[in-house]
């Protein structure tokens, strides 16, 4: 299966953890990156049994849009795949919430990147106006040390230093 879209979202730190009693799913996600040019970046990813190749264009000034395309692949070939990655293999756990019409996808990085929870919103529309959970935090759309191909870089637990 190939998905093409403009990919819309907004993204958030989140609060606290009441978050997962409103979760419906939980899953783990391995991801790398071929390249990490902010013009194409090349994402592999292993999300339950299955993998995903995905190339996202450069975002919008404002960080809320960006071209995406998407090639489901078999688990196995993601592993491979992950092996040509570039340093920085990002590991989290994502809980997905319904909020009004819309799902929340909180992820809880682990590792280099521990203690780091961000929550993303995909809209159909810019402007889409959504339902903000009382957990959602200060909004980070376009700050680029929160995207994932940035934080395989320069991890969460290094931005003090």
């Amino acid at each position: 299966m190939t998905k093409t879209a403009l990919e819309i979202e907004r993204k958030f730190l989140v609060k606290d953890d009441t978050f997962k009693e409103e979760a419906t799913e939980c899953y783990r996600i391995i991801q790398g990156f071929l390249n990490r040019d902010p013009d194409r970046t090349v994402r592999v990813r292993i999300r339950k049994n299955k993998g995903f190749l995905t190339v996202k264009s450069k975002s919008s000034n404002d960080g809320i849009a960006r071209f995406e395309w998407e090639k489901e692949l078999t688990k196995n070939e993601a592993k491979a795949l992950l092996e040509f990655c570039e340093d920085g293999i990002i590991e989290k756990l994502r809980y997905e919430i319904p909020s009004g019409k819309h799902t929340f996808e909180v992820d809880c990085f682990f590792g280099v990147n521990e203690g780091l929870v961000v929550a993303e919103v995909e809209l159909s529309q810019e402007n889409e106006e959504f339902i903000k959970p009382q957990w959602l935090g200060e909004e980070v759309t376009g700050r680029k040390q929160y995207y994932n191909s940035q934080l395989s870089i320069k991890p969460f637990t290094k931005w003090k230093d």
